[in-house]
C-alpha cells in the first residue's frame, strides 16, 4: 500500500506564526507576514514534487485567492505534482465548471483534482450571490455534479431539476483521464452525495474513533450505491528530531496568540453553519473555558494530535504533533482505519514541508506506506533535520 501526500497552498499569505483563515473567515482577515505571490507558492510546489506528493490542495472562499487561476499559473513551475483545486458548485455553472477543468486536464493531463466545497457560512455564500440555505445547497450540489459527471462521461446532457437546469448540453472534448471529486461534509445532507459523487471522502483531523466512525459512515452508503470511495483527512503539521522539540514549537505558537483575537475568532466561528466547523470547536472548548490553552499539551486530544491551530483558524483545526517517528505512527494509526490520502499543512509551509518531507517521509518509505518520489536515503545530511529521527 503507498498513501498519497498532499500539501496545502496558503493563497492568503504566510507566517511563522498561525495564521487566520479558513472555514468562517471573513474577507481580508486573512493574510500573513510573507506575501503568497505565485514565486513563493511555486517554491512549496516544487518542495511538494521533489518528495513525491501526489498534490497540493488550493482552497476557496472570499479569504484566499481564485483557486482555478492560482493552479493554472503553478502548472507550468512544475511537471507531475497535480492540484486539488476547491471549488463551489452553484456559483458557476456546471457546464462551465466541466469544461474548464477539461481544459485544465488536456493540457496537464492527471494533474487536476476537484474539491467540491458546498461551503458552510450562508454570510459568505450570500456575498456571492447565493441566498440557498445549508441543506439546499447540497441537494443543488447533487444535481450539479451529476450534470459534470455525465458531461465528462462524454453525454449530452438536459436536466432540469429543483436548481440545475440545462438544456443539451456537451463537452467538445471530455477529460481524459476524468479528475476524481475530493468531496467533504459531516452533516447528514452530506453523507448520501458524498456516497453518490465523491471519489475520495474528506475529513478534517479528528481523533481516530471519531474518524474510524466517518468512515463507516460514508461506506456504507458508497456500498448502498454501488461504489467504492477512499478516503482522506486534512491535517496540520510540526514534525521534529525530537518530541520535546515539537511541542516547543506548539508552545511558541500558542503563545504568539492574543487573547482578545481568540476569542473574537472563536465568536465568529461558533456562528458558522458547518457540522464539520462545531465539531473542531469542541475540540478545545473546554480548555477555551478554563484558560488552560495557554499550555500546549492542554490541547493534546489524542496521541500526539493538537487543537490548537484551531484556537485562531476556521476549518481545518488539529495537528500532528511529536517526533518524526512518532508522527509516521499516526499516520499509520489512520491508514489503518481506511485513511488513503493526507492533505497536511504547517506554519510556515515551506519550511514545515522540509521538516516533514525530509523527517517523515523517509520513515514512511522504510514501513513500506509511501513510494512516490525520489528516496533521499536515511542518513543523507539535510538542512533542518540532520541525520536523526
Amino acid at each position: 500500500m503507498s498513501l498519497k501526500l498532499h500539501w496545502f497552498l496558503p493563497t492568503y499569505g504566510d507566517s511563522r506564526s498561525i495564521v487566520g483563515g479558513g472555514h468562517g473567515t471573513p474577507a481580508g482577515a486573512a493574510g500573513g507576514d510573507r506575501d503568497a505571490s505565485i514565486d513563493y507558492l511555486a517554491s512549496i510546489v516544487r518542495a511538494a514534487e521533489t518528495f513525491g506528493f501526489t498534490g497540493a490542495l488550493i482552497p476557496t472562499g472570499a479569504w484566499c485567492e481564485d483557486a482555478f487561476v492560482t493552479a493554472a499559473l503553478l502548472a507550468r513551475e512544475t511537471t507531475s505534482l497535480a492540484f486539488l483545486v476547491a471549488f463551489r458548485p452553484g456559483l458557476i455553472s456546471p457546464t462551465l465548471s466541466a469544461q474548464m477543468a477539461a481544459t485544465f486536464a488536456r493540457h496537464a493531463p492527471g494533474r487536476i483534482l476537484l474539491n467540491v466545497v458546498v461551503g458552510g457560512e450562508a454570510h459568505e455564500q450570500r456575498s456571492f450571490g447565493d441566498h440557498l440555505e445549508k441543506d439546499a445547497r447540497y441537494h443543488r450540489a447533487d444535481e450539479f455534479l451529476e450534470v459534470v459527471r455525465r458531461l465528462w462521461a462524454g453525454e449530452t446532457v438536459t436536466l432540469k431539476g429543483d436548481y440545475i437546469d440545462v438544456e443539451e448540453a456537451a463537452l467538445a472534448k471530455p477529460p481524459s483521464p476524468i479528475p476524481p471529486l475530493y468531496f467533504g461534509g459531516s452533516s447528514a445532507a452530506a453523507g448520501p452525495v458524498a456516497a453518490r459523487h465523491s471519489d475520495v471522502y474528506l475529513t478534517w483531523g479528528e481523533p481516530p474513533e471519531a474518524v474510524a466512525e466517518k468512515v463507516a459512515w460514508i461506506r456504507g452508503l458508497a456500498e448502498a450505491e454501488g461504489r467504492t470511495v477512499r478516503f482522506g483527512i486534512r491535517l496540520h503539521t510540526i514534525s521534529r528530531d525530537t518530541s520535546d522539540e515539537a511541542w516547543a514549537q506548539a508552545d511558541r505558537l500558542v503563545a504568539a496568540l492574543d487573547e482578545d483575537v481568540v476569542r473574537k475568532t472563536q465568536e465568529g466561528l461558533a456562528r458558522s453553519q458547518s457540522e464539520g466547523q462545531k465539531r473542531m470547536l469542541a475540540l478545545h472548548e473546554a480548555n477555551r473555558a478554563d484558560g488552560s490553552w495557554h499550555d500546549a499539551r492542554s490541547l493534546e486530544i489524542a496521541p500526539n494530535l493538537w487543537s490548537g491551530v484551531g484556537l485562531v483558524r476556521g476549518g481545518a483545526g488539529t495537528a500532528l504533533v511529536g517526533s518524526h517517528t512518532e508522527v509516521a505512527d499516526r499516520i499509520a494509526e489512520y491508514a489503518a482505519i481506511g485513511i488513503d490520502e493526507f492533505i497536511f499543512s504547517g506554519y510556515p509551509h515551506l519550511e514545515e514541508l522540509f521538516w516533514f518531507g525530509e523527517g517523515v517521509v523517509p520513515i514512511l518509505r522504510e514501513r513500506g506506506l509511501f513510494d512516490q518520489g525520489a528516496d533521499c536515503g536515511s542518513h543523507v545530511s539535510i538542512p533542518f533535520v540532520g541525520a536523526a529521527r
